[in-house]
């Protein structure tokens, strides 16, 4: 099956795990899928699981404790093996239930919340991976259809306002509260979807990287409905 984001100049797609994890970022590409259509039931594991707070991280211990249907059986393997594939790659994955995360409103005219487009910056060689088993999935956006906030004159202006400081502290300012790392569609940027089951790798922002890092936002989650997903 093709996906929406198989033409896409900032996505490669991938059909197995080695390739997404050895293929390189290049050029405007600074996102690999690996495009997977995976079967079970991943619905019955989420009602299944309890959710702590907004947010509830989910061991192995707690998935293997879980009395499942056939077609639950199936989600788990999936997500044991997603976790082994990862761990073994030198990662530290981690599944979260999630209802929510915290919302950023201390200011009213920037946000720097994970439902912003945003990008992850590391001081080590590493890449983000995300998969979303269940409920809504992220987006991202080329590097072209967006503006980083705080190159926005009213919202720099503000800023520096908040600041009080000197102008050659006022750039570390930026960097220490992470405004620095958010950023502003333009007005026809076109979202991409990074759908369900698919295992994606995006671009972090760290000294050695070849590419720009991969804007990217957490969705506004669906009414009712927990997110089950993997990020490491």
């Amino acid at each position: 099956m093709k996906n929406s984001f198989s033409d896409n100049k900032q996505v490669k797609v991938v059909s197995t795990f080695s390739e997404l994890v050895n293929s390189p970022f290049q050029g405007t590409m600074n996102a690999i899928c690996w495009s997977r259509n995976l079967v079970g039931d991943f619905q019955e594991i989420v009602a299944k699981l309890e959710l702590k707070e907004n947010m509830t991280e989910i061991s192995v211990d707690d998935l293997l404790a879980l009395q499942l249907s056939e077609k639950g059986n199936l989600a788990r393997d999936i997500l044991l093996s997603d976790i082994q594939l990862l761990t073994d790659f030198g990662a530290s994955p981690s599944l979260n239930l999630l209802k929510c995360y915290e919302r950023d409103d201390e200011l009213d005219f920037i946000s720097t919340d994970v439902y912003s487009y945003h990008v992850d910056r590391s001081p080590i060689a590493t890449d983000t991976f995300l998969c979303t088993y269940h409920g809504a999935a992220s987006d991202i956006l080329p590097n072209d259809q967006v503006e980083q906030k705080i190159s926005i004159p009213e919202i720099r202006e503000k800023l520096k306002e908040l600041h009080e400081g000197s102008e050659a502290e006022f750039e570390a300012f930026l960097e220490e509260y992470f405004f620095d790392l958010h950023y502003q569609p333009k007005p026809n940027a076109i979202p991409i979807n990074l759908g369900i089951g698919h295992l994606w790798r995006l671009a972090v922002d760290h000294p050695t990287q070849q590419v720009l890092p991969c804007v990217h936002r957490a969705p506004i989650e669906k009414d009712g409905v927990y997110r089950l997903l993997l990020i490491c």
